[in-house]
């Protein structure tokens, strides 16, 4: 396989420059207007057929070098209702309106902008480098990740029916590992997500007579109690599962008893059964409580996202670890532990019923050790290294995708 190179330094400062402008401009779930616009127009200009406003504000490049393989390449573009706290001079300071109207910071704090930036870097490369390889190159910059719609809404808006479906999807993320640094697990390497939203129903009243009210407070308070007992009681030792209440909101005076409380929970497994077990005895549990606590109605539960496992097929990913040793050494290919996080990259494989491979992409400060303070994703405080972890993960995306397409005979001229 011809090596087509690797980034100059001006094309590194050049995605440098670009990755601090996006970390500096975080935007929310589809609402990555801006991002989108400067994806549309970086891929414009190396050559790609584009398309925008797929599935809300999805980007898709295809770049055609004859006959062979459709590689699909995916990065991510929305960020986290975060504060930044890392004192970078790039740091991000927007803000936007939350679904409860309230005024909520951003923050890049998965690394979603040096996805960004490492494919626009490899589209740059793998068109500069065309007549190296056959194929077909299809890079998805895609919304909304974090809610787990970003990828559903691209593939119901036609991404494969536009463009064709590919013969294998391939996808890398930043984690607190050293930069410089390719991690890799087949078979299972994400969990499933879902995520509630309760709404808990009392009796308003002043709080000087709460004889009068039933407090969805204490309700609630019940209830997250109650839910502590499920993986501890429920789930067997061997198996893995979380439940979080991530927010519980009630009232806004300090002297009344407030009509409802409302919680966010969310819940993972590997395994589809303990989902379905673990997600049941959520609804028991709070149906329960709610009946104990004399409601004068019963509670409402609503999915807010759903986020499938992710599956690494073994023998691809087989044939991205050779091929990253042999480009990048064996000292730096490591594996990658079975994480409880999720994604839902996996669905642009599973839709079309191709391989897919998701990677880690280490993005820490290989000088410091990895021993917990480390920040890591969804940190305040989660700031990847920028060298060398965007051009490894430029190069590393071009790897896989060269490992998949086609390679031409020596001399032959792109058709």
């Amino acid at each position: 396989m011809a090596d087509i190179g690797g980034l100059s330094e001006a094309a590194r400062d050049d995605l440098a420059e670009l990755y601090r402008d996006l970390h500096r401009n975080p935007e929310p779930p589809f609402g990555e207007v801006r991002t989108a616009g400067i994806v549309a127009t970086r891929l414009r200009r190396a050559g790609f057929e584009v398309a925008t406003g797929i599935g809300g504000t999805g980007v898709a490049g295809v770049l055609r070098s004859g006959e062979g393989p459709t590689v699909l390449l995916r990065a991510d573009m929305d960020a986290l209702p975060l504060a930044e706290r890392t004192g970078l001079p790039y740091a991000g300071t927007a803000t936007v309106d939350d679904a409860h109207g309230e005024r909520t910071p951003l923050m890049h704090a998965c690394g979603h902008d040096m996805h960004v930036a490492c494919l626009i870097g490899a589209a740059d490369l793998l068109a500069a480098g065309r007549d190296h390889w056959r194929g077909t190159v299809l890079a998805v910059f895609q919304p909304a990740e974090e809610i787990a719609a970003g990828a559903r809404a691209m593939l119901e808006d036609g991404l494969y029916e536009r463009f064709g479906a590919p013969d294998v999807a391939l996808g890398q993320h930043v984690f607190p590992y050293p930069a410089g640094t390719l991690l890799h697990c087949p078979g299972q390497v994400l969990g499933a997500t879902e995520t509630l939203e309760v709404r808990l129903h009392g009796k308003g009243a002043h709080g000087s007579q709460p004889e009068r009210g039933i407090d969805p407070v204490v309700l609630a308070a019940a209830v997250v109690m109650r839910l502590q007992t499920i993986v501890s009681r429920e789930v067997a030792p061997a198996e893995r599962a979380v439940v979080t209440v991530a927010r519980l909101r009630a009232g806004h005076a300090e002297n009344t008893i407030p009509d409802e409380a409302t919680m966010t929970l969310n819940i993972r497994a590997f395994s589809p059964d303990v989902m379905r077990a673990v997600l049941a005895a959520v609804e028991r549990v709070v149906r329960a409580e709610a009946a104990a606590s004399g409601a004068p109605r019963p509670p409402e539960l609503r999915t807010l996202s759903s986020f499938p496992a992710t599956y690494n097929d073994p023998v691809a990913t087989e044939r991205l670890v050779e091929a990253f040793t042999g480009r990048f050494g064996a000292g730096r290919v490591g594996d990658l532990a079975p994480m409880m996080g999720s994604e839902d990259f996996g669905l642009f494989g599973s839709a079309a019923d191709v391989p897919s491979v998701f990677w880690g992409l280490g993005a820490a400060d290989p000088d410091r050790p990895a021993d917990g303070e480390v920040p890591g994703n969804h940190s305040p405080l989660f700031a990847p290294v920028i060298e060398p972890t965007l051009s490894t993960g430029v190069e590393a995306l071009v790897t896989a995708a060269r490992t998949f397409l086609r390679t031409p005979p020596d001399g032959a001229a792109r058709s």
